[in-house]
């Protein structure tokens, strides 16, 4: 008894295409197309290579920092923190210092920029805010902030900035290497002391986010849940630094703090907080724990320089 046998048609087309002279022409659409997240990178360095040559040639020339380096510093710092949310003015002022002649320009050009840089950022994140969660950090950092200031004004912060930097590069170096902690209980009262230590850090060295990122991560919550609590911390702590400075340093007059030069980077830096968010999307929480980590790392040798 003979069967009667129908060929596969998808086995004889697969032969066929297997078999076709144009096979090795044209071969599979996944193996020709590149990763698409390499179009995006490749795309965003032209676009921010061609935005800042174009942004430079229109700002003034006289006695003003608007080189190509420059802005190049404050483009690169901007979309770095902003992939992880934080240590903008560690990253930024390394450079800048090499750059910019005059100190006060650097500080203010660091504070303008972060401050814009939050602000976009957590606008943008704005659904992932916890408020009440956020409300007992912010407790907690109002009541460090005027310590940190005072500190600041009446005592320096050099010799701080250099124990802080050694702490952030001993605790990033242990993270990267070791298994992360993971800490299930907290409360309120953690949460505002850890808020406290922010406050004077941000008023002391103007690096308000590093306690409160160390704890957001040990704590174990997902990349939108941490960026929700620090960065709009940050952005509160800055502003009210800002304001402290100027209430306590009566002595500076006003045309000290009226400068127009740090506005000048403010698109750059913006551009770059785009650049960094369009990254964060594409992350996981493994890769943004590891981005934390190494940009802890690379806050931590920004304070000892």
């Amino acid at each position: 008894m003979v069967q009667n046998l129908k060929p596969d048609r998808g086995l004889c087309l697969d032969a066929m295409s297997a078999n076709s002279p144009n096979a090795a022409v044209f071969p599979s659409t996944a193996h020709r197309l590149p990763n698409s997240d390499l179009i995006a990178a490749i795309a965003m360095a032209l676009v921010s290579a061609a935005v800042l040559i174009a942004y430079a040639a229109l700002l003034p020339r006289d006695n003003l920092p608007s080189s190509i380096p420059v802005l190049g510093a404050v483009l690169l710092a901007s979309t770095l923190s902003s992939i992880a949310g934080f240590a903008f003015s560690a990253i930024c002022g390394v450079m800048l210092l090499h750059m910019m002649s005059d100190p006060l320009q650097v500080v203010e050009t660091m504070m303008v920029c972060s401050i814009a840089i939050q602000s976009l950022s957590v606008a943008a994140l704005w659904r992932d805010v916890d408020w009440r969660e956020l409300l007992t950090f912010l407790i907690g950092g109002t009541i460090g902030l005027p310590f940190g200031v005072w500190l600041l004004l009446n005592l320096g912060h050099v010799g701080f900035r250099q124990a802080v930097g050694a702490l952030l590069t001993a605790y990033a170096a242990y993270a990267l290497l070791k298994r992360p902690v993971t800490i299930r209980s907290g409360g309120n009262l953690m949460n505002s002391c850890v808020g406290f230590l922010g406050g004077i850090t941000g008023g002391l060295a103007g690096f308000p986010g590093a306690a409160v990122t160390i704890w957001c991560g040990m704590r174990g919550w997902d990349k939108r849940r941490q960026r929700g609590i620090y960065q709009p911390f940050i952005l509160v702590m800055q502003v009210l630094a800002l304001l402290l400075i100027q209430i306590m340093r009566s002595a500076i007059t006003r045309s000290a703090g009226a400068s127009l030069v740090p506005l000048e980077f403010v698109p750059v830096a913006l551009l770059g907080t785009w650049f960094g968010l369009s990254i964060f999307k594409r992350l996981s929480d493994r890769t943004f724990t590891l981005t934390v980590n190494l940009l802890l790392l690379a806050s931590g040798f920004g304070l000892l320089v």
